[in-house]
């Protein structure tokens, strides 16, 4: 109550409340409940731990020369007792993708048929390729995405040991480039923590909210029944959320992990993030809690559209206020600041030992990374809060979409 006396002498009070709201209180509650989330949640036991069934893979690619065979080997080198069938789309590719993955799969034995799809977006390669898929699940794979020897075992696992309802599963995704420069080490700790233990609590309540393209498994034909992917730039988000509409419910794999590239350079990391923050818009003009029959379904995706308010505020509040405290004005950040500090520290620590535990049981070592760690920590909200913001203002003014 202070602090909302004084903010609002100097800023009004629907000004003051808005700012603290979504500074403090809102952004609080979510990270408690997150916790609490973590804290709670038990995976269920597998019912099939070495599934055998048949499995396509679908790779939509666009100028992946340097990356296709690399994946390909990965793929080939899965410990998994079915049969794995790959499908890659070429999206109208200018350096011999096509070629190049046909002659990897020939060279690691991989059952692999190339599309070609001419018209520019994923969601038309996807789509391309979908009509092509001969099984009953499939998985969407980014080009420049590797996996864990068990991965499709894992994953696969999953969907057979769970409801009839559930018709996706979302893998887990972390930082193939970790070691790269700053940037990437950051990203590291942001996949490795901050995405992994949202997708954690979100799986819990049986809604994990994207079931992302680079690494997902489907069943093929709930994706047909709901018309296949959008013509979105978020097109795996709003794909998800119209399971989510249908009633259908979507879970998270821990065990099942992928590897994938982020942008080494500011601009491209802008340009993914704006285009994550765009899709969310995407996904609720698509599939809003308005539309969902699934208590939870509402519950997780009104908590996304609270997100956009704390982006705004942390962008033209927080991030001035912080200027501001270097000043002695210390209207929205002060020394008692300072006091989420080691809240933060200890929250994390709670989900590195949860991802420790993962790494240890699949024989992963996790890379020391303090530098990466600490920015994150203390920067990577000043960072994302601005670029999510950009997305938002993007996608508002329907500006060009830039996929890459």
């Amino acid at each position: 109550m202070p602090w909302l006396n004084e903010l609002k002498s100097i800023t009004g009070f629907p000004l003051a409340l808005f700012a603290i709201t979504f500074i403090a209180y809102v952004p609080g509650y979510l990270v408690m409940f997150t916790t609490a989330s973590l804290l709670l949640d038990r995976q269920p036991a597998l019912k099939e731990p070495n599934p055998d069934i048949p499995v396509t893979i679908l790779i939509a690619a666009k100028n992946e020369a340097e990356r296709i065979t690399t994946t390909l080997r990965y793929i080939a080198n899965q410990d998994y007792k079915g049969q794995i069938y790959v499908i890659i789309v070429d999206n109208n590719s200018t350096d011999k993708t096509s070629e190049i993955a046909e002659n990897a799969a020939k060279k690691f034995g991989l059952k692999c048929v190339c599309l070609f799809e001419a018209k520019p977006g994923k969601c038309h390669a996807l789509n391309t390729g979908l009509k092509a898929i001969k099984t009953e699940y499939f998985i969407t794979l980014d080009a420049d995405t590797i996996l864990h020897k068990k991965a499709i075992n894992n994953i696969v696992a999953r969907i057979l040991s769970s409801p009839s309802d559930v018709c996706a599963v979302a893998g887990h995704v972390l930082v193939r480039n970790s070691r790269d420069n700053l940037l990437t080490r950051i990203q590291e700790w942001d996949y490795f923590m901050g995405i992994a233990s949202l997708k954690r609590m979100q799986g819990l309540y049986q809604g994990t909210l994207v079931a992302q393209g680079a690494f997902s498994l489907y069943k093929t034909d709930v994706v047909l029944k709901v018309g296949g992917w959008t013509d979105a730039i978020g097109e795996d988000i709003v794909l998800t959320w119209k399971f989510f509409e249908k009633g259908y419910r979507v879970y998270f794999e821990p065990l099942a992990i992928a590897f994938t590239e982020v942008p080494r350079k500011l601009k491209h990391f802008a340009r993914q993030r704006s285009r994550w923050a765009r899709g969310m818009f995407e996904g609720l003009k698509t599939a809003g809690p308005w539309k969902q029959q699934r208590l939870f379904s509402i519950f997780l995706i009104s908590i996304d559209i609270l997100i956009p308010l704390i982006d705004i505020a942390f962008t033209f509040i927080w991030i001035p206020g912080l200027i501001l405290a270097f000043f002695g004005k210390y209207y929205i950040v002060g020394p008692y600041t300072l006091f989420v500090l080691p809240l933060n520290f200890l929250v994390t620590l709670l989900m590195y030992i949860y991802q420790k535990n993962v790494f240890d049981f699949l024989n992963l070592r996790v890379r020391k990374n303090r530098v990466g760690y600490f920015v994150y920590l203390l920067f990577y909200q000043i960072i994302h809060s601005p670029i999510a913001v950009w997305g938002y203002i993007q996608e508002l003014l329907k500006m060009r979409r830039i996929w890459k």
